[in-house]
């Protein structure tokens, strides 16, 4: 190989070069780095490989911002946000395991059964949000809102190409597939998406019915069965029995007015 030692030509500047190779980073930071190879007498070797580190560093940050962005996961449902405290010992013991990712690695699913408000969402977007910081590919969805997108795209001779789509995604959380109750086209776009996704990519799913009420949603007996063997084989059931998050929170606040309202009326006596 020949490396070209003409003099270089000025609209050839070391800045634009790296800007032509994508690489921002080394555009950021390739005096300041040079500065400190200087002082700290480094080969070329470490000053290129310390380059190269913060490139891929900020790369991967920016990967998982943009996962992120695209995920559509609520900024306000994260483990930090989670009351652990409240959770069936349990759910509480699986959380670390699941937010570790190894059910993706198998194409496993997830499932979080609970009445309303007992912070399935919630438990399942925070594991969402533990996973897009590791590297994976997130799609958070209401049942309704992807069930619609499926039949629009059936209605338009598209389903397979936005099947393609939703492959792209390491784990596609379904939230509230109980509500999905209705005509029977919507139910076979459905079961066309849990059956694609079945032992090829893993589907997390939140329900207030239990399978045995799963035939409100997928209408027949033979249906409904086909659709809870691919969904249960190879998976892991959260059960939220806990108390409603909501009422707690009501509790708390209904707490909190009544100190305000003591405390007032103490310091006006």
């Amino acid at each position: 190989m020949t490396i070209a030692t003409a003099t270089p030509d000025p609209r050839s500047s070391l800045p634009l070069l790296l800007r032509r190779l994508k690489l921002p980073s080394f555009v950021e930071l390739h005096v300041e780095l040079a500065a400190k190879a200087a002082a700290d007498a480094w080969t070329f070797e470490t000053y290129l490989q310390h380059l190269a580190e913060q490139e891929l560093a900020d790369r991967d940050r920016r990967r998982i911002e943009r996962n992120l962005k695209q995920s559509g996961l609520p900024p306000d449902k994260t483990l930090a946000t989670l009351d652990l405290k409240i959770l069936p010992r349990k759910v509480r013991t699986q959380i670390p395991t699941l937010c570790d990712g190894g059910f993706i690695e198998r194409s496993e699913n997830l499932l979080a059964f609970g009445l309303p408000g007992r912070g399935k969402t919630h438990v399942l977007c925070a594991i969402g949000h533990e996973l897009v910081a590791r590297g994976y590919r997130v799609l958070f969805r209401s049942a309704y809102s992807l069930v619609q997108s499926l039949l629009l795209a059936k209605k338009e001779l598209l389903l397979e190409r936005q099947l393609k789509r939703l492959e792209a995604f390491d784990v596609v959380i379904l939230d509230d597939i109980g509500y999905v109750q209705q005509d029977r086209e919507e139910m076979e776009v459905l079961f066309t998406f849990l059956s694609e996704r079945y032992e090829r990519r893993s589907v997390a799913i939140t329900s207030n019915l239990v399978f045995s009420q799963w035939d409100r949603i997928f209408k027949d007996a033979m249906t409904t069965a086909a659709a809870i063997d691919r969904v249960v084989h190879h998976a892991t059931i959260l059960e939220l029995t806990c108390e409603s998050y909501r009422a707690n929170e009501a509790k708390q606040n209904n707490r909190r007015s009544s100190l305000s309202t003591k405390k007032k009326e103490a310091d006006e006596t």
